[in-house]
């Protein structure tokens, strides 16, 4: 039985947290703890709920509409194998994965991170990833899908095959920091 921590329950239907309408899985636990987060209620590793992921899973298999998951946080690399498990099947339910994390592109890939293998396991499973920390000198309200200009929105697949970060093309012309 794999459990994982959430912070609430799944939101249904948002426009907010990628493209196409989504569902959302809050994960509870941010090492990060970025001066004026948009979700600090998130950042303990005791808060939240404890929920087993095949029920999670079940209620991802019975969304209809939707063109994805979206895992937030909290940072949902601080439960990769448990996440990972429930990407797959969302995958399986013909669901596409967004992610939003504090951690960079590159200190996911570094494979000298004791947390490397765990940490390659979710990212395999995600389609695009929004990274970095939030900067709140950065912030604008203009910007897409991310709260800072310093947080990229990455194409995980071209960016693994080519071993860096390569912006998702849909928003190759925004401004990245």
């Amino acid at each position: 039985m794999v459990k994982l921590r959430l912070s609430g329950p799944m939101t249904i239907d948002s426009i907010v947290d990628g493209d196409g309408i989504r569902a959302v899985v809050w994960a509870q636990g941010c090492r990060h703890a970025c001066d004026d987060c948009h979700n600090p209620q998130t950042h303990s590793f005791t808060g939240g709920f404890e929920i087993e992921a095949d029920e999670l899973i079940e209620q991802i298999k019975g969304l209809r509409l939707h063109k994805g998951i979206t895992l937030s946080g909290g940072d949902p690399f601080e439960q990769p194998l448990a996440l990972a498990h429930v990407c797959r099947e969302a995958k399986k339910a013909g669901l596409d994965i967004w992610a939003y994390t504090g951690y960079t592109f590159e200190e996911l890939t570094d494979r000298d991170s004791k947390m490397h293998q765990e940490w390659a396991s979710l990212l395999s499973e995600i389609d695009v990833l929004v990274d970095g920390r939030f900067d709140k000198d950065k912030k604008s309200l203009l910007l897409k899908f991310r709260g800072s200009s310093n947080q990229r929105i990455i194409d995980v697949r071209k960016s693994l095959e080519q071993g860096c970060a390569v912006i998702y093309e849909k928003y190759k012309d925004e401004k990245f920091e």
